[in-house]
């Protein structure tokens, strides 16, 4: 299977769009977090890629997709990697909102 690099802009534009609305939640982020969240962060986003890599292992030993010659996606797997980062900011940042009292006093 040949390996090729040409990829429709969509793509890109996928994978760069997660990866700036991590960038962006983790600096709005950056006050309430520290060094071991950062860890956690990129160990979640390795795991949730192995879990990926088996669905698509599975997926395509079962005939439910497959991928033509010279078609096989490079960046698919950077951008799970991108968006499994994005979902982890989104979700604490959402927790953070719900956690927030609603009625809380700003004097």
């Amino acid at each position: 299977m040949n390996v090729v690099f040409d990829f429709n802009s969509g793509w890109y534009v996928l994978f760069f769009a997660f990866l700036l609305s991590w960038l962006v939640l983790l600096v709005i982020r950056r006050g309430r977090q520290g060094r071991k969240e950062i860890k956690e962060q990129v160990f979640l986003a390795f795991a949730g890629m192995f879990t990926l890599a088996l669905m698509e292992f599975f997926a395509v030993s079962t005939n439910l997709w497959h991928y033509t010659p010279e078609n096989w996606p490079v960046i698919l797997w950077p951008t799970y990697f991108a968006a499994i980062l994005f979902g982890y900011q989104l979700l604490r940042s959402i927790e953070g909102l719900l956690r927030r009292p609603a009625f809380a006093s700003r004097v």
